[in-house]
């Protein structure tokens, strides 16, 4: 569908990109990873075009289409957002035309070469999105989507200017999803999701029919979706077929072969060397040494490149130990004007306990723990906290709060205490501001080195409650793998704000749910959570809008209710549920069935074999056409389950 062959970059004396080529499938599910500056948003915005490359080629299918989400910097207004995400459609009666062109350019085609099944591929896929666009269809496609990515029905009538920008890029979001390209770009997709709306696009992309190509620091997000990873690592790009996990321990023995090649040819350029040294000025050897230097000048060195291992590593400071009841929250309150955000909440934080805070954006994560922490006025209620209790809170934008006028050094020096230049400059060494780093002012520091000099500052001093707010955005995925250890050896009590499973997972026992003025806590970590509240996702807006009818706004909702509502979805949902698993089953069947014959068509000799291979490709287009209805009425039975 997409190549691009021997791209070189040069950005002045550096040469990001050294001859890079990577193919894109149809359907295919590709991770994009490489440390921070690597090049990988670039590579996204050549594959965009959007982005000049100095060499190489680049080619796709006809018509494909490529649709490209950056990080950030998409804003919009003066529509409401239901008209925004609309626009999505404006293209596509144009398929209509496109299609008979398609049609047409077939006929001058032989069955069955990669053109033919191509062009095939494309008229299904714009056939499948004609269909999709049905007036009947299209409002119904966009709430639900809407409602995936985190906004509430409310919402559809408000204008866009009104949302934040992480919003901004939920609405961005929404648009590529509904308009369904050939080739999706997402980079960092999930830094503006909550966990919850990170499910739903999970679920979303396993079920897209075009290609996707994700830029994430998100190992869970990466294992769920990716069949494939593209590595950019010094200028080189290097394939793997399978997941991230898969791509780490890969990569690994990948290196390790390679260095004992390396080793081995070195041993053996350098006897042939120290040989044509010795022999070199004897007459009789001339004519050997002449043949070792031919030897040599053929040789296609391997070169090997030792990996930078360095890495954030620390321990928290030790502190005196708290008192077992660390904070209490006791019908605790909290409002802005005439905006509710909790209502009657009590909550016990105790010694040792590491928990997870998560909920929908907006539900009130980060007003929880700047309660908790003492940075909120509290509305009503009390706060109490346990004797010997300190506390370090590191905001979700703590890095904003540094100084911009002056250095790393100085930054840390400011809350050092007792600490030589030699300690300080050791401890930014490990949060990778090494030699004259350590000189720069902190106004021309990336995100994650403004991160990175915030964490290092809250280390100075000691603690034994930690508080922190989405501390992994901005990290690579080696600096949170450490910055997890470091917690998990750390002997205080965690309570942590974040979207990242991959994070959260091997760290938390404990998880609290913040939703609709009220919160719930549950044992275990965020998968189970995630796991033990899938149903509940769906039944609890029809108990909220009962609640609401009752008049009973900004309280929780009862155990009563809820089991109730449980119930009732169960029954009504059954038959869905069974029709919904009969369709799945008769998918696999007939798509293992195509991939047989798919296989069978790599072979060259497939396409002399007569009548064989008229019935063959026959049964493939039925196959085509019989697993387009199954995925549409799979996708209609899953709206219906969803709504």
């Amino acid at each position: 569908m997409y190549n691009f062959e021997n791209i070189k970059l040069r950005f002045g004396p550096r040469e990001l990109f050294k001859d890079i080529t990577g193919t894109i499938g149809a359907r295919e599910r590709i991770g994009l990873v490489g440390q921070n500056g690597a090049g990988k948003s670039t590579l996204l915005k050549i594959i965009a075009g959007t982005q000049d490359y100095d060499a190489g080629t680049i080619t796709a299918a006809k018509a494909a289409s490529i649709a490209y989400l950056p990080q950030d910097g998409i804003e919009c207004a003066g529509t409401t957002l239901y008209g925004e995400v609309e626009k999505a459609f404006d293209d596509v009666l144009s398929l209509q035309d496109k299609i008979a062109a398609e049609e047409k350019s077939l006929q001058s085609l032989t069955a069955g070469t990669p053109d033919y099944l191509d062009k095939l591929a494309l008229i299904n896929e714009w056939e499948e999105r004609l269909e999709h666009a049905e007036a009947s269809k299209m409002r119904s496609r966009i709430e639900s989507v809407l409602l995936g990515l985190g906004f509430k029905i409310e919402d559809m009538t408000r204008d866009t200017g009104e949302f934040s920008g992480g919003w901004q890029m939920r609405i961005a979001l929404a648009k590529l999803l509904l308009r369904e390209p050939s080739i999706l770009l997402l980079d960092e997709p999930t830094n503006h999701l909550d966990v919850e709306s990170q499910d739903w696009l999970e679920n979303w992309l396993k079920r897209y029919a075009g290609s996707v190509v994700i830029v994430s620091h998100d190992r869970a997000f990466l294992d769920t979706i990716c069949t494939r990873i593209f590595a950019l690592e010094n200028g080189r790009l290097d394939t793997y077929e399978g997941n991230y996990s898969y791509y780490e321990k890969t990569s690994r023995e990948r290196r390790e072969a390679l260095r004992h090649a390396a080793e081995n040819q070195a041993r053996e350029i350098a006897k042939t060397e120290d040989f044509i040294e010795r022999f070199r000025y004897k007459a009789s050897k001339a004519a050997q040494v002449q043949s070792r230097i031919k030897q040599l000048d053929k040789v296609e060195r391997i070169y090997f490149e030792e990996e930078n291992n360095d890495e954030i590593e620390f321990s928290f400071p030790p502190g005196i130990q708290s008192g077992q009841k660390v904070v209490t929250l006791a019908g605790v309150a909290k409002s802005y004007g005439t905006l509710k955000v909790f209502n009657k909440v009590d909550l016990q934080i105790e010694r040792g306990e590491r928990i997870a805070v998560v909920g929908v954006n907006g539900a009130g994560k980060s007003t929880l723990i700047r309660m908790l922490s003492g940075e909120e006025v509290l509305s009503a209620g009390t706060r109490t906290v346990g004797n010997n209790v300190v506390i370090s809170y590191f905001a979700q934008h703590q890095a904003k709060e540094l100084d911009p006028t002056k250095t790393v050094l100085e930054t840390v020096n400011d809350v050092a205490v007792g600490l030589g230049n030699t300690k300080l400059r050791s401890l930014l060494g490990a949060f990778l501001f090494r030699g004259e780093d350590v000189f720069k002012p902190v106004n021309v520091l990336s995100g994650g080195e403004k991160n990175r000099l915030a964490l290092a500052k809250m280390l100075l001093r000691p603690f034994n409650f930690l508080i922190l707010d989405e501390p992994t955005n901005h990290l690579d995925m080696r600096s949170k793998d450490v910055l997890c250890r470091a917690l998990k050896e750390y002997a205080g009590t965690v309570i942590v704000v974040s979207h990242d499973r991959a994070f959260l997972d091997p760290l938390v026992n404990k998880v609290i749910e913040v939703r609709n003025g009220g919160i719930r806590v549950f044992s275990g970590n965020v998968s189970y959570y995630l796991e033990k509240t899938k149903d509940e996702r769906v039944s609890v807006p029809a108990v909220e809008k009962r609640r609401e009818d009752n008049g009973k706004t900004g309280t929780a909702v009862s155990a009563k209710d809820k089991r109730r509502a449980v119930a009732e979805r169960s029954k009504a949902l059954a038959p869905l549920k069974k029709e919904l698993k009969s369709v799945e089953e008769k998918i696999a069947s007939l798509e293992a069935e195509q991939a047989e014959i798919e296989t069978a068509m790599a072979n060259p000799d497939f396409y002399s074999r007569g009548e064989a291979t008229k019935k063959e490709m026959l049964r493939y287009e039925t196959l085509k056409a019989e697993i387009a209805e199954l995925y549409e009425r799979w996708e209609q039975i899953s709206l219906s389950l969803e709504a």
